[in-house]
């Protein structure tokens, strides 16, 4: 029964974070304009983000994992625009069949970007 999940994340300021997400990392606003509320799509993925002005940054552990293709392709891209990687999430290959890289929003929303890759687990 269950078809899709929109994730929704702490944000102090609508005006910041639009401009991060739609700016840098290319998303785009959908459904209307709401107070205090943003909603913003990329391809097949939406995030939902609502407003939390007295919102601490270092002790907010927001967090979504986002399945994409083309993981090289797509990490390059945000080097290239110069968009802060997570000091701890350069891409790599993990032992649990991804390749991830993670970013921080402008509210330490934590992303995680990942693909599937083909890896031998030892039994």
């Amino acid at each position: 029964m269950l078809s899709q999940i929109h994730p929704k994340l702490p944000m102090r300021n609508k005006s910041v974070t639009g401009e991060y997400y739609i700016t840098q990392l290319g998303f785009e606003i959908f459904g209307g304009d709401f107070a205090g509320y943003l909603m913003i799509q990329k391809d097949n993925v939406q995030i939902h983000f609502f407003e939390f002005k007295d919102l601490d940054p270092k002790t907010n552990y927001g967090q979504v994992y986002i399945r994409v293709s083309d993981i090289d392709r797509l990490y390059q891209s945000f080097v290239e625009k110069k968009i802060p990687i997570h000091p701890n999430g350069a891409l790599e290959s993990k032992p649990w069949g991804q390749r991830e890289f993670s970013l921080l929003d402008p509210d330490n929303n934590l992303l995680t970007f990942g693909e599937s890759i083909n890896v031998t687990i030892a039994k």
